[in-house]
């Protein structure tokens, strides 16, 4: 609990001095804006042809929406992470945080955070409901506990994807390039309809790293695209699951790790 306090004091930190800086208003609104106009090659595809097959563009964007509002929240919550490889590797950094009493990883995913990356999240939520609305979906409490642990299992995967690139570069020095089809491009993936995803890609992303399995079966669950369940409520057990991966590989980087530093 006391560890959790203190990330907490590392994000209040990281807001408060966010906030001083008179241009963040505006960085906020560029993402949000990115994250609107992300998707608006799909719009018009689907305004020119129609469906595709069974698939609406309500359908492809629920899916999507998802995907990014997990990303989103994993980009926010442990920034360092994501930028760990520069900030602490290469630089030496992380000599510091091996000297202070706390947990490592704690301090590493609590040494960054930018206000503005909210806003990919707060956009990516936005869309969700506005697309669960448009195919009439019940507000009950079973289909808004799929959602919510979709969510929180898209928000461990992503995080677990944060980690196994910080764990990679104690051994590589600095990020590998090929990880990022595990972060951005991942969810890029959500904009294609599942039954048109190419097999290798369904499988890379359900069994290893599992974004279709926090995004595209719980959408399937709550509105009635012939999945049950249980397959909906896997999310979160299946981003636990590939977050402790993660921390493993993670803590074998610790262990192997050489000072960069002067």
């Amino acid at each position: 609990m006391q560890s959790f306090r203190l990330y907490g004091k590392y994000l209040k930190i990281h807001f408060l001095s966010g906030l001083q800086y008179k241009g963040w208003f505006l960085m906020t609104i560029q993402v949000l804006f990115v994250v609107i106009t992300d998707p608006i090659g799909i719009l018009f595809l689907f305004s020119r042809f129609g469906q595709i097959g069974v698939w609406s563009v309500e359908k492809v964007i629920l899916i999507y929406a998802l995907a990014v509002t997990s990303f989103g929240l994993a980009e926010s919550f442990v920034r360092g992470l994501d930028i760990f490889p520069w900030q602490m590797i290469r630089t030496g950094n992380f000599d510091r945080l091996l000297l202070r009493p706390c947990p490592l990883l704690l301090q590493a995913a609590g040494s960054s955070f930018h206000i503005h990356r909210l806003s990919r999240s707060f956009g990516g939520l936005v869309a969700a409901i506005w697309c669960l609305r448009l195919q009439e979906v019940e507000p009950t409490l079973l289909n808004a506990l799929v959602i919510t642990l979709a969510l929180c299992g898209g928000f461990l995967t992503y995080t677990g994807v944060f980690i196994l690139t910080s764990g990679l570069a104690f051994f590589t020095i600095r990020s590998l390039d090929w990880i990022y089809i595990f972060t951005n491009a991942s969810y890029q993936v959500a904009k294609c309809p599942f039954d048109y995803v190419p097999r290798l890609l369904r499988n890379v992303f359900t069994f290893f790293m599992p974004m279709l399995v926090v995004s595209y079966y719980p959408a399937a669950a709550v509105c009635g695209w012939g999945q049950p369940y249980w397959k909906g409520l896997l999310a979160l057990p299946a981003g636990l699951t590939f977050a402790l991966f993660a921390v493993s590989i993670w803590r074998i980087g610790v262990r192997h790790y050489q000072s960069t530093g002067s």
